[in-house]
């Protein structure tokens, strides 16, 4: 599985390389990165965020050689939706912290060490973009290690809190989680890899705490009980209407953590 024998597979790390979905968009960005982890002497991969049920990006994967394991970062389609038809194509279980995303598989645990082919991969939840996102940390991928971030980081702008589901208290938590980590390598579900999970993790949650003081302003301006629309329009002026959708519901995550902090 070497970049000279498939042109399609790109090197992101020393234990990993991807394959990127035909599903570009405002929020999937170029599309959904779906990564194959293998030590170099390994007979076997692991496929991590099949993406969308495209099939010519599935037998893609599937023709990589032997898949033992399949594993995704959150509930979104974009992620989960091949993961059944790339479970007919390699015989391999899909896990995930989601029971409805498992299919011949266990759900993903919390903490839990994997070890599949030939690679240790630490499972670490992650919730604030979705309830059910998780990472997954491998220390030995190279000097600092590395972490697939799902959607919890990616690889350019920012992340969308998917609300109700996702939190903004738990995603700031996740944030400290992952800034704990250290140098490791950042691998995103979109767009590309990026340095030093630190410094952006700090980074995320700065822009985070920076817009919540925009908010804070807006509600002095607007009253209390201003709604989420009108909340955008005050510190979300600028966004494309592609991505306004994404925008208003930052907006309500943020208000529910402001409000709750406040205690009502």
């Amino acid at each position: 599985m070497t970049p000279a024998s498939n042109p399609i597979l790109q090197r992101s790390s020393a234990l990993t390389q991807f394959i990127l979905a035909p599903n570009p968009g405002p929020m999937s960005l170029d599309g959904t990165n779906s990564y194959v982890i293998s030590a170099a002497e390994a007979d076997a991969s692991v496929v991590v965020d099949p993406g969308p049920a495209d099939e010519g990006h599935l037998r893609r994967l599937a023709d990589l050689g032997r898949v033992e394991l399949i594993l995704v970062t959150h509930r979104h389609a974009d992620h989960t939706a091949g993961s059944v038809r790339l479970q007919e194509l390699t015989g391999a279980p899909v896990r995930a912290a989601d029971p409805r995303h498992c299919h011949g598989g266990e759900p993903l645990r919390d903490g839990e060490t994997i070890r599949a082919a030939g690679v240790s991969i630490q499972v670490l939840a992650t919730p604030g973009h979705t309830s059910d996102s998780v990472c997954f940390h491998l220390p030995d991928d190279g000097a600092h290690g590395s972490v697939l971030t799902g959607d919890t980081i990616l690889g350019r702008g920012t992340t969308m809190l998917d609300y109700p589901d996702g939190a903004l208290g738990d995603y700031l938590e996740s944030l400290d989680l992952l800034e704990a980590i250290g140098q490791a390598a950042v691998l995103p579900a979109h767009g590309p890899v990026l340095p030093s999970l630190e410094a952006i993790a700090r980074a995320y949650r700065g822009h985070r705490l920076e817009r919540l003081g925009q908010i804070r302003e807006a509600l002095q301006r607007l009253g209390r009980d201003a709604t989420v629309a009108a909340v955008a329009d005050a510190v979300y002026a600028d966004v494309e209407p592609s991505v306004r959708r994404a925008a208003e519901m930052s907006v309500a995550a943020q208000l529910d953590y402001l409000r709750g902090r406040a205690g009502g």
